[in-house]
């Protein structure tokens, strides 16, 4: 007799390709736990070591410096060895430096551990949406791009959620010993898990179909089309489409990038100047320094840690959003929506802000500017969220043209890291000086991002990505 339906065949390949779509998304995971999870550790790591602010300050931001190496080195090493095979050696990266973590002997020690687990988050976070793009069919390539996003703030939840309980198991003190360790380094040997889940789910799900095409391995190739799009494409004819893309092209290096502006080809700043945008909004600093705004507004330190859990949910509801409209509305409408809500949630942090006292060194808000100072807070996470968080991801992975993808996106990736660490030690110096013109300094980089997408974004739904460039 026939086989199983039509529509119920389409579904059970949706499933099939939302499975592995999300499979190579754990690597964003990685980066939203381990970003949230040295949080926690911050104060039992100054404690253990007796060291200072600006010493601690440069060990939690020196993974973002690993991360820009690794997604520098990511998109050649992809195309030298495959999508999967190097998900896979920064699985292996990511939990070794889990161990080393947890087991540091020295400041120093524990500094280059995070490196390491930073060059392994780098490779992931372009690994992700390249793979995601190339298995992805342009009808949901936008909804399952998403998922990199999503894995990022379900780490951040996950992690915090850790911490929680840790430091609810460790009697609310983060240098009590559980057993032969005390509890920050629990916190920090507990990403392991993660990178263990990443290794396991980066050794089942099947290559790149472009990659294959371009490694000779086409017969491979047809079998991976067939399953993530249908038996009515015709496969021949796909594959002879991402060969003759191919074969315009050898492998790419950073050189091809080259071009008239500025060095570089104009696709190349567009993606580069993206994921600058993404980081100097302040995004970060919501997630990285919560606890002063949550102490201005009269909330003790000790219940800051569940509290920020608030954030955490918001961030998750608009990566929902993002994930139900971005192949309805398209990426411009999403990102200029956020633009304009994330300028106007942080001029109104910044108005707050200038009404701040200091009482014992501590950061103060009369009742009403505290109030408005949340609310913008987390208006500001949502905007984000449904917006620049999700789609720029969506489009690192889609919109560079086939011949330089893997090294486009590797640029792109390192820059974004660069100016997340810019945004995350700057941040402390400058709202010392001034936290409202802090605030007004991200919400003119909010606004300047809304004239970048109506100048310069292009659309990129439904379309091949043969077709990119």
């Amino acid at each position: 007799m026939g086989g199983p339906p039509v529509a119920a065949r389409g579904q059970e390949r949706l499933g099939y390709v939302t499975f592995i779509a999300a499979a190579g998304a754990i690597g964003g995971f990685l980066f939203g736990y381990d970003s949230a999870v040295i949080n926690g550790a911050v104060v039992g790591i100054q404690r253990y070591f007796n060291v200072g602010p600006v010493t601690i300050g440069v060990v939690v931001a020196i993974a973002l410096l690993g991360s820009a190496v690794g997604a520098w080195f990511a998109g050649s090493l992809a195309d030298r060895w495959g999508r999967t095979k190097t998900m896979r050696l920064a699985a292996i990266l990511f939990a070794v430096s889990s161990v080393g973590q947890a087991l540091p002997f020295a400041i120093w020690d524990l500094a280059f551990w995070r490196v390491l687990a930073g060059a392994a988050i780098g490779m992931a976070s372009v690994l992700g949406p390249a793979y995601i793009a190339e298995v992805a069919p342009p009808a949901y390539r936008g909804r399952l791009g998403s998922f990199q996003q999503l894995a990022i703030v379900l780490g951040i939840a996950v992690s915090q959620l850790v911490n929680f309980a840790v430091n609810l198991w460790a009697g609310g003190e983060v240098n009590n010993a559980l057993g032969p360790l005390q509890a920050w380094q629990w916190m920090l040997g507990a990403c392991l898990v993660p990178a263990l889940v990443f290794l396991v789910f980066a050794s089942v799900i099947p290559e790149s179909p472009r990659y294959l095409v371009a490694a000779g391995r086409e017969g491979q190739a047809r079998e991976v089309l067939r399953d993530i799009e249908g038996d009515h494409v015709d496969l021949d004819e796909r594959v002879t489409e991402i060969r003759s893309v191919l074969r315009t092209r050898r492998r790419p290096r950073l050189g091809d990038l080259r071009g008239p502006r500025f060095g570089l080809l104009p696709i190349v700043w567009t993606g580069i100047v993206l994921s600058v945008f993404q980081q100097f909004v302040g995004i970060n600093v919501i997630f990285y320094y919560s606890s002063v705004l949550w102490q201005s507004v009269g909330i003790t330190q000790s219940d800051s840690l569940l509290i920020s859990f608030s954030s955490s949910i918001i961030n998750i509801v608009g990566t929902f959003i993002a994930m139900a409209l971005v192949d309805q509305v398209g990426r411009r409408p999403l990102l200029l929506v956020g633009s304009a809500g994330m300028a106007i949630a942080l001029a109104v942090a910044s108005w707050s802000f200038s009404y701040s006292f200091s009482v014992d060194g501590v950061v103060q808000l009369p009742a009403a500017q505290g109030a408005a100072a949340l609310i913008a807070a987390n208006a500001f996470v949502l905007f984000f969220a449904l917006s620049w968080g999700v789609i720029v991801w969506v489009l690192l992975g889609e919109m560079f043209p086939g011949r330089i993808r893997a090294a486009a996106l590797s640029v792109a990736a390192a820059a974004q890291w660069l100016a997340n660490w810019v945004i995350t030690v700057t941040f402390p110096p400058l709202a010392n000086w001034n936290l409202a013109l802090t605030y007004l300094f991200y919400a003119v980089f909010a606004a300047l991002s809304y004239l970048f997408v109506v100048f310069i974004v292009k659309e990129t739904k439904g379309r091949k990505l043969e077709e990119m460039g």
